[in-house]
């Protein structure tokens, strides 16, 4: 019979110790964001708008949350119910990463107090793309607290209520496969709307879309195989590698649709030569697309999938491929025009490093108290 139940143990272990010491010196950083104003802790300027905390926390955090997304399409689209298993540690990890990422926000927020117009439609600009990105991330936040309440609710023995909401479960993951669709998409029209300021060998226009959505599936899966990993290692649970091996196949498609079109694009768009400009661009790109092709030919082994280590490997190397091509597009090859330059200041890294501790904390803190990691027992 298989169940969730709460891993439980000591709390206050050496690394939530660890994270917990880079938290609290990123609420210094914080504390003199919200009183002293972003100018006093950031390098931002005119020709960048955004720097370290919304490319990161917004546009790969919550890349890094997919795994709900991705599962969710995996077990109930696609039918394949021996995932689900992965779906509650999958749904915290979204829930986490776009919480926080909606706390990140706030950061780059000019006027962060007045966060709440975005609830107010009388004073929507329909012309703005984040406009979109801002809605969905808020609701879909609202979705993944529904869907992760059955865990909550089984630890409190609220049976009643557990039941109901179950009954309206169907309408909530339809909903949040829905929403990521939504605000990943229009990440990729950010860049379509910023026309030359994006490099040409990330400029694919009206491909955008799609190929944000498709790395936000890749990074999906990927978390889902990294968390599933250490979960194995750091609690000595019973291996997944099984399950996650599957995996493997679904990213392989992915991977391959992935790099077909950005080379058909460079090609199609008359760019192929600037592969061989020799500049820092096109150094990145290299970079980038190894970091693409060496999961590919991992998995491309049925041996290797089943191999817990070299999955690991493969999953990390996807997440470092797909948080690099976002970074690329949004920032390390971004041009506003002459005279413009921007590299994060200290303050700008530590609050990134406090916002990653507390989500680890809270994750660390949730599965020790709270029924998310599947486990087995034999009769």
């Amino acid at each position: 019979m298989s169940a969730c139940k709460p891993l439980g143990g000591r709390i206050l272990t050496a690394p939530f110790l660890f994270f917990m010491l880079i938290f609290l010196i990123s609420l210094y950083f914080m504390a003199q964001r919200f009183t002293s104003g972003m100018g006093a802790v950031s390098n931002l300027n005119g020709g960048f708008a955004w720097g370290i905390w919304v490319v990161y926390d917004v546009v790969i955090g919550t890349a890094f949350a997919c795994g709900g997304y991705a599962l969710a399409f995996t077990v109930y689209i696609f039918n394949k119910g021996k995932y689900h298993p992965l779906v509650r540690p999958a749904i915290l990890a979204s829930l986490l990463g776009y919480a926080l990422g909606g706390f990140g926000a706030f950061f780059d927020m000019g006027r962060w107090w007045q966060f709440y117009e975005i609830f107010l439609p009388w004073n929507w600009n329909f012309n703005s793309v984040m406009l979109e990105v801002g809605l969905c991330v808020t609701a879909y936040i609202m979705v993944l607290v529904l869907e992760f309440a059955p865990v909550y609710l089984e630890k409190i023995g609220a049976k009643g209520l557990l039941k109901t909401i179950n009954k309206l479960l169907f309408f909530f993951i339809a909903l949040g496969m829905l929403l990521p669709t939504m605000h990943q998409s229009s990440l990729g029209s950010l860049l379509i709307a910023l026309g030359h300021k994006v490099h040409p060998l990330w400029q694919t226009l009206e491909f955008q879309p799609l190929l944000a959505l498709l790395t936000a599936l890749i990074m999906g899966f990927s978390i889902v195989i990294f968390e599933a990993s250490f979960s194995t290692v750091g609690f000595r649970r019973p291996s997944e590698t099984p399950l996650l091996a599957g995996l493997g196949k679904a990213i392989m498609g992915l991977l391959i649709t992935f790099l077909l079109i950005r080379i058909v694009l460079l090609v199609a768009q008359g760019n192929i030569g600037l592969l061989f400009a020799g500049d820092r661009a096109t150094l990145l790109y290299l970079i980038e697309t190894a970091l693409f092709v060496i999961p590919l030919i991992i998995l491309a082994s049925p041996v290797n999938r089943r191999n817990g280590g070299k999955l690991l490997i493969a999953a990390v190397s996807m997440l470092l491929a797909g948080s690099l091509y976002r970074f690329n597009a949004f920032l390390f090859t971004f041009n506003p025009g002459p005279g413009y330059s921007y590299f994060p200041s200290v303050p700008e890294i530590m609050v990134t490093l406090g916002v990653v501790s507390l989500e680890i904390m809270a994750y660390l803190v949730l599965v020790k108290t709270l029924p998310v990691l599947h486990r087995e027992e034999h009769a």
